[in-house]
């Protein structure tokens, strides 16, 4: 029988029950702690945290993520560190009391959708067995099936349906080649009817409901989908009191999806809902006609033009890190403060041998692909 052990969190003088072969996160998650997070593999260092006392065993932290001269200092990342004894640690947690605190759970899910929306890019939608409850912006964890001789592993995809959706799920999935939850399973042997596992909810990176400010939300690639999540429980909950303006980056429009989804927002809720879907490759010959609908260059370059001052704003960024990094200096240029920005990169698993874009100024939480 596996050894559990108990984990004390400081400063909040928390007791959880941890077996040997769990991570001290995913224990804690599950009995409803709340512990800053948000990669759950290591890469990131967003749960960083201290080990007051007891022994741990790191797991599979990236040498990026915690260096060797802070484990010797008695650092650990929470989201791969199991116990090896009982022990306490010292962690900065930073609640946001106006969020509920949703303990992560596992469910099975059928995939009732799995349709092509962009290229490479795939909708997936998930029929769970029970209700969840997530905030909007959280994502859930998928196991990936053995194949081949390689063991299961773990995958993390944002949800795109709003919290009141708690039964039926969208997700939307680029394909990374050689990617084994990409590549390897939704593009390669996943079908409708399958039975898929999954755990959460995950995350911090969520839509501040106590907020009134104006909102910028810049998205690339499948970073749209907490995005959407967030716009629709605004708008269809009056969740969020601002005005909402989506940014969504593409090269060209072959790799933008739904458009006419959002266009159709935005003339339903004029005075809420801003769109501006952007494209850094394409010109406004190459689109004719359809010109008026699109801003031209990259996505930064049209937020530069559209706000002399974004000062009194907030800001949600999520996609590739170099999107997310330079949005990141294109709003602070436009006055925003970096407490008044959220941001969650998403990176592949190769970013977890080869180190991650980092700001000293904003916490952020890459994911994998």
């Amino acid at each position: 029988m596996t050894q559990t052990h108990t984990i004390t969190v400081e400063p909040l003088g928390r007791e959880v029950q941890c077996r040997e072969d769990q991570s001290i996160l995913d224990a804690c998650l599950r009995a409803g702690v709340w512990l800053p997070h948000s990669c759950t593999h290591g890469t990131c260092a967003t749960c960083k945290a201290d080990v007051v006392d007891g022994e741990v065993d790191h797991g599979a932290a990236s040498s990026f993520a915690l260096m060797d001269y802070e484990r010797d200092e008695g650092k650990l990342l929470p989201c791969v560190a199991c116990p090896r004894s009982d022990v306490v640690i010292e962690a900065d947690i930073d609640v946001d009391e106006s969020m509920p605190v949703h303990p992560v759970q596992d469910f099975t899910g059928t995939v009732v959708a799995l349709e092509e929306i962009a290229l490479q890019t795939r909708r997936l939608v998930v029929e769970l067995d029970r209700d969840i409850a997530f905030n909007a912006g959280q994502y859930l964890k998928f196991s990936v099936p053995a194949r081949d001789g390689l063991p299961v592993v773990d995958r993390t995809w944002s949800i795109a349906s709003p919290p009141a959706e708690t039964r039926r799920l969208e997700f939307h999935v680029r394909n990374v080649p050689g990617g084994r939850g990409t590549d390897g399973w939704v593009f390669g042997g996943l079908s409708v009817g399958d039975a898929v596992s999954v755990s959460g909810p995950y995350g911090r990176f969520v839509l501040k409901t106590d907020d009134d400010r104006p909102a910028i939300l810049v998205g690339g690639g499948t970073g749209l989908a907490p995005l959407k999540s967030m716009i629709r429980h605004a708008l269809e909950n009056d969740a969020y009191a601002g005005h909402l303006t989506l940014y969504q980056g593409g090269r060209s429009r072959e790799w933008l999806y739904d458009v006419e989804y959002f266009q159709a927002l935005a003339a339903q809720h004029p005075d809420r809902f801003t769109y501006r879907p952007c494209l850094s490759e394409e010109t406004e010959a190459d689109c004719g006609s359809d010109a008026t609908a699109y801003g031209f260059g990259m996505v930064t370059d049209v937020i530069a033009a559209d706000h002399p001052t974004l000062s009194g704003s907030s800001g949600y960024l999520c996609g590739p890190p170099p999107m997310v990094e330079a949005a990141l200096k294109t709003l602070m240029s436009k006055r925003l403060f970096p407490r008044d920005i959220h941001r969650e990169d998403f990176f592949n698993e190769g970013d977890k041998e080869s180190g991650a874009v980092r700001s000293p100024l904003i916490k952020r939480g890459p994911r994998d692909l």
